[in-house]
């Protein structure tokens, strides 16, 4: 019994850790934190409403002032007078709700814009959260330091080009782990498998898409960079993800249903996983693979 109330009490403190950062990052995306904080404040649990009330801006102060009792809960906020006074302001709960809501739809709204750069703290808060939200299945394709790479790789993704250059890596990254495993056990009985159970790790996250960062940092930079219009940027990031995945295909798919494979080189017979060989099973696939980025990029999220 001691065990069990033991788990149930350290499950409620993930949750109120988790739910405390959610409601904080989420906070750092509003532009107006006076009247977010505080309506963020009313539908949370009573131990976590002081510390979401003191959270604090560079310009904005916030004080807990009483223990919310029957249902009114209150924050002031601070305003500079023309001598450098302070006036208090209080904050009813309904026209923090109201505030709060348009601040979220706001911040939404920036989030999800198709075009121009997004700002970076909220790329970044979002991020966090869906990565940490998404952890058990991420754990399972990324080694821990693959994990913290993939989060500032997604992040200065998000910040170039929003959720369209950033679904695309990221179906990137499920497509290629997806085809890793076919035929996954018969390959390491060959010894031919990825290594780390096809787990992937800084060094595969910036091998593939360094070079589609850049193209997503120089797409970003208005309607040309260094001479070269954004759509081709836009081209060169899409390209350079679909071509990787074409490897992978390539790869995975030749080294477990390849029959007959040679070396491009010499045109000599060679066994499967040979490195720099080629199979017809693997060259289908590889269209395939490329095909799939590319399509849902141009056509589904219209980059």
């Amino acid at each position: 019994t001691m065990a069990t109330s033991y788990e149930l009490t350290m499950k409620q403190r993930s949750f109120n850790y988790l739910y405390t950062a959610a409601v904080l990052l989420i906070a750092t995306c509003c532009h107006d934190f006076s009247s977010y904080i505080p309506a963020a404040a009313a539908f949370s649990p009573p131990h976590l409403q002081t510390s979401l009330l003191k959270t604090r801006s560079s310009s904005l102060s916030f004080k807990f002032q009483n223990s919310f009792e029957n249902n009114h809960h209150t924050a002031r906020k601070l305003h500079h007078g023309s001598q450098s006074s302070l006036q208090l302001h209080l904050l009813d709960p309904t026209s923090s709700l109201s505030a709060a809501t348009e601040a979220i739809a706001s911040s939404i709204s920036s989030l999800f814009s198709f075009t121009g750069p997004i700002p970076f703290l909220p790329s970044l808060a979002l991020n966090t959260l869906l990565f940490f939200s998404l952890r058990p299945k991420l754990t399972t394709m990324l080694t821990p330091e693959g994990f913290a790479h993939s989060l500032a790789l997604g992040t200065m993704l998000w910040t170039t080009l929003g959720w369209r250059g950033w679904t695309v890596c990221v179906l990137y990254l499920f497509l290629g782990q997806a085809v890793t495993k076919v035929g996954f056990d018969e390959k390491t009985k060959l010894g031919i498998a990825e290594g780390r159970g096809g787990r992937r790790g800084p060094e595969n996250v910036w091998g593939s898409a360094l070079t589609g960062v850049l193209c997503a940092a120089a797409a970003s930079q208005g309607t040309e960079f260094l001479g070269i219009s954004t759509t081709v940027w836009l081209l060169a990031y899409v390209a350079s993800l679909a071509t990787k995945l074409a490897d992978t295909f390539a790869s995975e798919i030749g080294k477990a249903y390849g029959k007959t494979t040679f070396l491009i080189t010499s045109l000599q017979p060679v066994p499967r996983g040979t490195e720099g060989a080629i199979s017809l099973e693997g060259t289908i696939a590889s269209i395939v693979g490329g095909l799939l980025l590319s399509l849902y990029a141009y056509l589904v999220v219209g980059l």
